[in-house]
């Protein structure tokens, strides 16, 4: 019997995606159920060659679901996660929900399928945490990273289609020199960049850079690695950026590293110093694989030891839908 799918949030940036991969996987229709809040009730959403209707979240609305794919919020997440478990749903879980809880495995699954096991629930990282580690942990199996230094340049869709509508709206009227009232994010967009929306630390961190710091020592199981986060906005639409220097153990030629990405899965090499063309958020919207590229010595460090890198990845597909729909993959396969 095929496996059943609940997609909570399905009217959202995230939700869609999952429809799309879903779709093209050739998942029966009769075996998705679209799932949102009282207000997204009735809509139609396109399903390959036909359409979905989208239901009120209720109870009974997982009765007979296999997998329930959630990308609808934190709070929504623990709402219904446990209803849905009950069913005998297990739980993919897009939000930041469980991430850091000790009983909720969270997982990359070129990284750490092994910590699905029979969990009810399984949390999605954070896409920066998810697009920064497709390139790191290859190279940390290989050589135990030391440091991480990261910086993000994130695009607007990981706020959602509100925001990537925002972002196309504002550019006209910038170019157009009407003046620009950002609502969903805090300042305008368009043109510009800010740093990463969301709250301040007494440390000085955001929440997004604090999530990569803890997100990664958790799914690496190892909480030595010193990293440190600076998260940005960029007024792309889709896919983000990242810009990485690396500290390992034991020396690391640029060559070595370049070599061991050039097999890891979900990675492909954009390294062409000829033609001046690395990884570009253009090249890897709406694709799966995360874009590497810029792999050189970091000649500050001494012996070798570091490594400089740039990422690009498209955080609706690896960064959310496309991992957690992997992670089906793993939990339909057990």
């Amino acid at each position: 019997m095929s496996p059943k799918f609940a997609i909570l949030g399905a009217t959202g940036a995230v939700g869609l995606e999952f429809l799309d991969i879903l779709a093209k996987r050739g998942v029966p229709a009769e075996n998705v159920r679209l799932l949102a809040s009282a207000r997204s009730a009735g809509k139609k959403l396109p399903y390959g060659n036909t359409q979905l209707l989208v239901e009120e979240v209720k109870p009974e609305s997982f009765k007979g679901i296999n997998i329930g794919l959630f990308s609808a919020g934190a709070s929504v997440s623990r709402e219904w996660a446990p209803i849905a478990v009950k069913e005998g749903v297990r739980v993919v879980d897009n939000s930041s929900a469980f991430r850091m809880d000790p009983n909720v495995p969270l997982v990359v699954p070129e990284i750490n399928p092994q910590d699905i096991g029979n969990a009810p629930v399984i949390a999605n990282p954070n896409c920066s945490t998810i697009i920064m580690n497709m390139a790191v942990w290859p190279l940390h199996r290989q050589n135990r990273v030391r440091r991480i230094v990261v910086s993000t340049y994130q695009a607007v869709s990981g706020a959602g289609w509100q925001a990537m509508t925002e972002l196309q709206e504002q550019t006209r009227d910038c170019l157009d020199g009407k003046k620009l009232n950002p609502k969903v994010f805090p300042v305008p967009c368009a043109f510009n960049l800010f740093s990463h929306n969301t709250a301040i630390g007494e440390d000085g961190y955001n929440v997004e850079e604090t999530k990569m710091i803890k997100e990664t020592h958790k799914i690496f199981g190892d909480a030595s690695i010193a990293i440190t986060a600076t998260c940005v906005r960029v007024p792309v639409l889709r896919a983000h950026s990242e810009s990485i220097n690396l500290t390992f153990e034991k020396p690391m030629p640029a060559d070595e590293a370049r070599a061991i990405l050039s097999t890891a899965a979900g990675v492909q090499i954009a390294d062409d110093r000829p033609n001046n063309r690395f990884p570009m958020p253009i090249d890897v919207a709406g694709k799966d694989d995360c874009h590497v590229g810029r792999i050189r010595q970091d000649i500050s460090q001494p012996d070798n030891r570091g490594i400089d890198l740039f990422v690009c990845g498209d955080q609706l597909r690896k960064g959310a839908a496309l991992n957690a729909v992997q992670i089906a993959d793993r939990i339909l396969q057990a």
